[in-house]
């Protein structure tokens, strides 16, 4: 089962209050939901948004008779939109855990990990169009140099899509093993044992790429605020730079608008205790803020 990541921080900063409503943008298995509601009853809601019909269906059947949750399958990049059409007013506070859960990698069968062999798919939604093997298949060498540089910081970037493209020509790459074998023949043989999986960056990138992740991030930020009432919270768990980046400019420019007041000088990180028990938050960042 998906661990909440940094639950007691999220808590701690959104500071929820009996009556008070509150947006969890990515449900998940409601982890951090489930805390809010403890805090905000008897009368508070939280608007739960999930982008993967199929984890409603399946985990989240409980959930299904807590009354004070409003669940709605969408991407929170369309946040203004289901505010306005579910009329839930006032937001107290919003959460952004921008993580992948331990369900995606390990149950979803979409190919997100590349210790299993999988269709190449990594939709967080089958109602997306574009997959990771029409990318890997049907995109051009130097697009996907791009992708793996920009989104995966990988150094070897142009080796490892020239590789890709010479292999496909031959057939296609459909599977995840089949792209792990691509990626090991880009990278020079000495670095292939260093730290880390030398697959993880391209991996990321490819998810990051078929989920527009980062155009999603920057989207629904300002929205976020906008809906926030005066004085409500918004709290962003973020698992790599680009997306912190993403959200400590964002927080810098609103502040020096005085529309925000950046409450995380830094962004915080799990403690110790949190990374042993789940060492998938080892990555994970908290930055949070309040609308003045």
């Amino acid at each position: 089962m998906h661990v909440p990541v940094l639950l007691k921080e999220v808590i701690e900063y959104l500071d929820p209050h009996a009556g008070e409503n509150f947006i969890d943008c990515t449900l998940g298995f409601a982890g951090h939901s489930k805390a809010i509601l403890e805090k905000n009853g008897p009368s508070g809601k939280v608007l739960g948004i999930e982008w993967d019909e199929e984890k409603l269906k399946t985990k989240n059947e409980k959930l299904k008779t807590e009354e004070r949750l409003i669940v709605v399958n969408d991407s929170y990049a369309n946040l203004k939109e289901i505010v306005g059409r579910e009329n839930f007013q006032p937001v107290n506070g919003i959460l952004l855990d921008l993580g992948m859960s331990s369900w995606d990698l390990e149950e979803s069968g979409r190919g997100f990990s590349f210790q299993k062999d999988e269709p190449l798919d990594m939709r967080y939604s089958k109602n997306q169009d574009l997959t990771a093997q029409e990318i890997i298949n049907k995109w051009p060498e130097q697009k996907l140099a791009e992708i793996f540089r920009d989104y995966g910081q990988e150094r070897f970037a142009r080796n490892i899509a020239k590789k890709v493209v010479d292999i496909r020509h031959q057939q296609p790459i459909e599977t995840t093993f089949q792209l792990v074998e691509a990626i090991r023949k880009g990278f020079p043989r000495g670095y292939r044992f260093g730290k880390g999986h030398f697959a993880t960056k391209t991996f990321q990138a490819l998810r990051i790429a078929v989920n527009d992740e980062l155009g999603n991030l920057r989207n629904v930020l300002p929205q976020a605020i906008e809906a926030l009432a005066k004085g409500g919270r918004l709290a962003v768990i973020s698992f790599h730079s680009l997306e912190d980046r993403v959200v400590k400019n964002f927080f810098k420019e609103e502040q020096q608008k005085n529309t925000i007041k950046i409450l995380t000088k830094k962004p915080l990180a799990p403690s110790l205790a949190e990374t042993q028990k789940n060492p998938r938050a080892r990555s994970a960042k908290l930055r949070a803020a309040v609308k003045l």
